[in-house]
Order: C-alpha cells, then sequence, then structure tokens
C-alpha cells in the first residue's frame, strides 16, 4: 500500500535489546498528512538503523510511503503496526484547489446536432 503527503512529524526514535535474538533494535515513528480535500494523517514505522539511516526522512518532505500492515495482539487487545519499507521522495503534492485528472481520461461528450440539420448522419 502506499501513501503521498508531507511529513508533519518524527516522534523520538526507540531502541532496545531482543529478549527473543539478544540483537539490538531500533525503530522511528512519523506522521504523514494527505493533500486530500479533507487530508489524513497517518503514522507509520520505520523499522532497523539501517533503514533509517538510508530513508534518512525529515519534517517538511513530501514523499510517498510505501508500507505493509499488520495487527497483532498483546493483553486481549489488538494493534495496527504500519511498517514503512520504501520511501520515494519524487512525489509531487498536487496544488490547493486544482484538479488532478488522468492523461487517458475520455473527452468531454459532444453536443448531438439537431434534427434536420445537415450532419444528421445515420451512423
Amino acid at each position: 500500500m502506499e501513501i503521498t503527503g508531507k511529513i508533519i512529524a518524527a516522534l523520538e526514535a526507540r531502541g532496545g535489546t531482543s529478549s527473543r535474538t539478544g540483537g539490538t533494535w531500533k525503530s522511528q515513528e512519523f506522521v504523514i498528512e494527505t493533500h486530500d480535500n479533507y487530508p489524513r494523517k497517518c503514522v507509520f514505522t520505520v523499522f532497523g538503523e539501517e533503514r533509517l539511516q538510508q530513508f534518512n526522512i525529515q519534517v517538511g518532505e513530501e514523499m510517498t510511503v510505501s508500507f505493509d500492515i499488520d495487527a497483532h495482539e498483546w493483553n486481549g487487545r489488538w494493534f495496527n503496526d504500519i511498517r514503512a519499507w520504501k520511501v520515494d521522495r519524487n512525489a509531487t503534492a498536487p496544488v490547493a484547489g486544482e484538479a488532478v485528472t488522468p492523461a487517458d481520461a475520455p473527452a468531454p461528450p459532444v453536443d448531438a446536432p439537431e434534427e434536420g440539420s445537415a450532419d444528421d448522419l445515420p451512423f
């Protein structure tokens, strides 16, 4: 899945040691806001120090974030995990009020000629 927008917040990075493997881990959450008529916000996680360095996400950047969604249960409650696996900084945000139309959109319908006119063809 993907979401395009502006990074509006970078939360504090977290880290620790895995109880299962003993290895260290690091993650950070970011908030992105879309440019829709009714903007939406989404918090996503970047997991791993290598990815955090590779993505180097900064507040104020426009980007498209590709992510996976998964859910997990803890103490009888369920939580969603939105984990980014790719970011694209080549995303351009539409200007507010500007209509976005696909290049291959069908042409608007042409008004039919009046009956009895010279252009009244049977096909």
